[in-house]
């Protein structure tokens, strides 16, 4: 006699899919958001420290824009 609890059941396995594709769309989420934030931090360190090494540095003054002759 075969065991009842063995069969496939199509609503545990549509269930189950489903959760698994929100489980994975959330997963997918959280990792390109921690990009974004490592990324974003690496940007403001590398910014922070060329502004500490060159800040005693005077920028360069702009170019005088030539005049329109009319």
């Amino acid at each position: 006699m075969s065991n009842p609890f063995l069969k496939k059941n199509p609503l545990m396995s549509m269930w189950l899919s489903a959760a698994n594709r929100t489980a994975n769309t959330m997963r997918g989420q959280a990792s390109a958001q921690a990009k974004r934030q490592i990324n974003a931090a690496v940007t403001k360190a590398t910014n922070d420290n060329l502004k500490a090494m060159f800040g005693g540095t005077v920028p360069a003054a702009p170019k005088a824009k030539p005049k329109k002759r009319r």
